[in-house]
Order: structure tokens, then sequence, then C-alpha cells
């Protein structure tokens, strides 16, 4: 007979139960030296510390191979008396964060395909929900925090942009709702984010606070509809978490973020709107809390607004004795603390036990989980991600012939830091195959491109978080611009945002190609795309993302 799976929680203490509400953030690499972040990763001796001594309820991951998480859960669960939630940000499947799994499109691509098909759209955020689940649960997480239920309607938005599924709210209603009944195929937590809605802001909360004047009338029929979507009884099972927002939302609470706000957090999302999961906070490091809020104050706070789960905070150990002191000294009830504690347990028991699959069960189990890193990246799952990816791009009129020798000016935004350019990367490779030599930049570059030869620009910009990409959106208008005055530009290639695409319009004579995918497997088939035919890079494959 299996052991429970969690304990009573009169057995324990209160610095126990609020243990259980915080999440901190490791490495999914094995070793403390390949941390990436020291400022936010834990080493190995710090979460032996945190999840053996103090407690803590779950884990983010980020960084390493998917190989490399699956150990990683596995004796991070190995640990703990109390079962983790083991959580990452894999919006575009787990390979946009643990190479060696499925990468897809960002969510953007599927609102291209509801332009013409809906159906199709909501058949593939449904696959598109079930694969992420699948492959997540291969290795060991138990809690997507996705989808993003944001309606990214300011194009100049520099940390939502193609992280959503559209622009309006039917549309990420529907495909958010899709993605959530997908995912639902699998014992696995998902989450809604970022609550009250993120999508028209042109600030960065990674980095300060943005501030939204809407009223309430414009935000109940835009921002609150996909969360109304995700937490609807008519989803079979719905959304398991809603994940917070560093906005600053002046109808409901002029002097609080949202994460910290009793007033949206319980007064709107909690009473109002009925949600009985998870609230969890962003990240609270995140510049947007910590240029006005303490550590301390800033994690009593997000529990005294309605949040369950504290994400990320600075001082893992001082924040539970503050939100302990805060219950001491009466500014918290302990009847929330455990309310919330409660919550937990019901998402601990959707996830945990015996599982068929995955690293992520416990020392109750009646054997040891073997990990199934063999189910990631299949072939079905890898066609579905092309498929996204081709049936999502854009193309110009006008056809394009290579006519080497020429060069291949590639801009991204940090060469010292991509994962979808190594040196096999189809860009490089299938140009250098037509005679282009390589000239590659990046915002910091005081180099130009070369003058004199047919050259063929591929562009690799998108919003994201610490970085908006407008600096390289103005640099690539620059050398466009002196190119095609030169006569020398022969085609561009996009990969990332469309509203780039929109910005630096190109006459109707110029070749072009759109694809919201950076990753190789986008590379292939917009390069393919562009001469209309394959090129020579062998099978469409992901083996190149390590």
């Amino acid at each position: 007979m299996l052991k429970p799976i969690l304990p009573d929680p009169d057995s324990l203490s209160l610095s126990q139960l609020v243990a259980q509400m915080i999440v901190v953030r490791t490495t999914g690499h094995l070793f403390d030296h390949e941390i990436e972040y020291p400022a936010w990763e834990a080493t190995q001796a710090q979460m032996e510390h945190y999840i053996t001594d103090l407690g803590v309820g779950g884990v983010i991951l980020l960084g390493g191979s998917a190989a490399e998480v699956a150990l990683r859960c596995q004796s991070l669960q190995a640990l703990a008396d109390i079962p983790l939630l083991l959580a990452a940000d894999i919006e575009e499947g787990v390979g946009q964060r643990f190479s060696g799994a499925t990468w897809f499109p960002p969510p953007m691509a599927l609102a291209e395909i509801a332009r013409t098909d809906l159906d199709q759209a909501k058949t593939a955020a449904h696959q598109f929900g079930q694969s992420t689940a699948g492959e997540a649960l291969a290795v060991g997480l138990n809690w997507i925090l996705a989808p993003v239920v944001d309606v990214n309607n300011n194009p100049a938005n520099p940390v939502i942009n193609v992280r959503a599924f559209g622009e309006t709210p039917e549309i990420v209603t529907q495909l958010t709702q899709a993605f959530i009944q997908g995912a639902q195929a699998y014992p696995i937590l998902t989450t809604a984010k970022h609550f009250p809605g993120h999508g028209d802001t042109s600030i960065d909360s990674h980095l300060s606070l943005p501030v939204i004047d809407h009223d309430l009338g414009r935000l109940d029929r835009v921002e609150l509809g996909p969360f109304k979507g995700a937490i609807s009884p008519e989803i079979a099972k719905s959304v398991d978490s809603v994940m917070t927002a560093h906005i600053c939302l002046s109808a409901l609470d002029q002097q609080h973020p949202a994460t910290l706000s009793k007033p949206i957090l319980t007064g709107l999302l909690r009473q109002e709107l009925g949600f009985d999961g998870l609230i969890v906070t962003d990240a609270l490091v995140m510049g947007a809390i910590t240029e006005t809020y303490g550590p301390y104050e800033a994690a009593v706070l997000a529990v005294e607004a309605g949040a369950d789960v504290v994400l990320m905070p600075a001082d893992v150990e001082g924040c539970i004795q503050a939100i302990c002191e805060a219950v001491r000294v009466g500014r918290l009830d302990q009847a929330q603390i455990r309310a919330s504690v409660e919550r937990i347990w019901r998402a601990k028991h959707k996830v945990s036990g015996p599982l068929s699959a995955g690293p992520s069960c416990h020392n109750w189990e009646p054997a040891e989980p073997v990990t199934q890193v063999r189910q990631l990246a299949q072939p079905e799952t890898l066609g579905l991600a092309q498929d996204i990816l081709q049936a999502s791009s854009r193309r110009g009129e006008a056809n394009f012939r290579p006519t080497g020798p020429g060069q291949n000016v590639i801009l991204i935004d940090n060469v010292l830091h991509c994962r979808y350019l190594p040196r096999t990367a189809p860009a490089i490779t299938v140009p250098m195959e037509w005679g282009y030599e390589l000239t590659l930049l990046d915002s910091r570059s005081s180099q130009v491109p070369k003058t004199g030869l047919p050259t063929l620009v591929q562009l690799f910009i998108r919003g994201n978080p610490f970085r908006s990409g407008q600096n390289l959106v103005q640099l690539a208008r620059q050398y466009l611009d002196t190119l095609m005055a030169d006569k020398e530009l022969q085609a561009v290639v996009f990969y990332g945002s469309p509203y780039v695409l929109e910005q630096l319009s190109l006459p109707d004579t110029m070749p072009w190609v759109f694809s919201y995918g950076q990753m190789p497997m986008a590379q292939t088939i917009a390069l393919e795309s562009l001469v209309g035919e394959a090129v020579a890079v062998g099978t469409v494959d992901q083996s190149f993302t390590d």
C-alpha cells in the first residue's frame, strides 16, 4: 500500500506552511559551475537547504538539456518529504528552455493561422498544449507556466508581443482554451498569465512598472475575456493557476501593482470572477517590484493581496520569516495561509502519486521511476511544430534566385548568447552553399555590411524581456536603406515579430519571407520558401538546438 502523498496540514508548523507557498529558482544544469544567472539561481547546497530544511513547495527551472532536467527533477523530488511543484516557462514547448525537446514557434503563429482558418488554429493549439504537457511530464515537470492569455493589442509591447495568442480577446480566448484542454490530457498544471492583462503596455515589467489607465468597461471588454475563458466551467477542467501581472491598473488600485493588490487578486479574481485555483505571483525579483518594494514587504503584500504562491523571492528564508511575522502580529490571518496551502495540496494531489511516465515521482511509489527522454522530439511532435511554422509563414510576391558570390548579413540581438544560431544553423550554412559569405552583426556592432556584393539579409528580431529590440529595428532600417540605395539588396528573411515586418516595409519587387520562429527548423522552412524549393540541409529536424 502506498504512503499518503501529503501530510495533514495540522502536522505542519506555521513556517512549514508558509514555506509550501514559496517557489525558488534553480538551473536545469546538473553542476553549479554551469549556473548562468547566479543572482537568481540557487546552488545545489542552497537547494538542499531550501527543500530539506525549510520545506519550500516548488522549484522553477531554466537552462540545461532536457535529459539534464529529467535527472534534476528526479533528484529534487528525492530531497522532498512533501512532493514539489516543478515549473518552467515553456510557452513555446519544452525545447524553448531545454535543448533536445521540441521547440515550437511562439503562440502568435497560431493567431496567424486563425486569420484564415480558425478551426485549424484551434486544432493546432489543442495539439500544442497536449504535446507540451506530454514532453514536460516526460522530463519531470508538473507545472506549465503557460498559456499567455494576454491580448497583445499594443504593437510596441516589448515583453508580451509574440508570446500572446493574438491581438483580439475573441481569438486569444478560443486558442488558449484549446491549449488548456489539450494539456489536460495529462496530470499537469497549466497557468493563465498575466492577470489582469499585460498586453497593452509599452514598458517591460522586468525593468520598471507599466501603468494602464483603461476604465473598467474597457478592461472587461478586452483584457479580462481570455481569463474568464480560461477559468470558465465550459472547459471540462479549467486552468489550474493564474499568474499575476506586475502592472499598475489605476482603475482598481492606484497604490499597488496588481501582484500586490487585494482589490485585484481577492476582489476581482477570487470573488468577482470566482477563481478558486492557485494564484501565483510573477517573479518578485523583477524591476517593477524591486524598484519600489523591498523583498520582505513585497512577499507579505503579495500574500495579503491573495496570492497562494510566491514566485522567486529575493531572500527565500527572510521572506518566509517575514510572512510568519505578519501572521504573528495580526497583519495576516493564519486561516488565509491554511486556505492557500489547501489549494496547493489540491494541485499537488493532481500531479503527484504513481505515474506511468516521467521522473517526477516520489519514494511512496512502488518502483523507481525511469526517465522518459525518448518520448521527446518524436516525429509527430516535430511535424506539428513544422506544420505550424509553414502555415503561419508569410511570403512576398517576388521570387529569389541566389546569384553568388554574395553576402549573407545576419542581424541578431546578442551574438554571444544565441541558441538558435550555432555554426551549423541553416541560416548560416545554406547561404554559404549558395556562395554567400557570412557577415554576423548584433546590436552592439560597429561593423557595417560590405559594399559591392549582392546581399541577402536575415533579421532575427522579436520582443524579448529585458530588451525590446527597437534598437535592432533602427539598425536594420539603416542597413536595408543603404543596401537598397546601392541596389545590392537581393532578399530579406524576417524571423520573429510581425510588427518588425510592418515597420520595415519593403517594395513589392523585393523578395522576402517572414517566419514567427527563429529556431533552426524555422530557418530551413523560411529559406526553402524563399527559393521555392527544398534547401540542401537534409531532413528538417531540431538536432541543432544544442
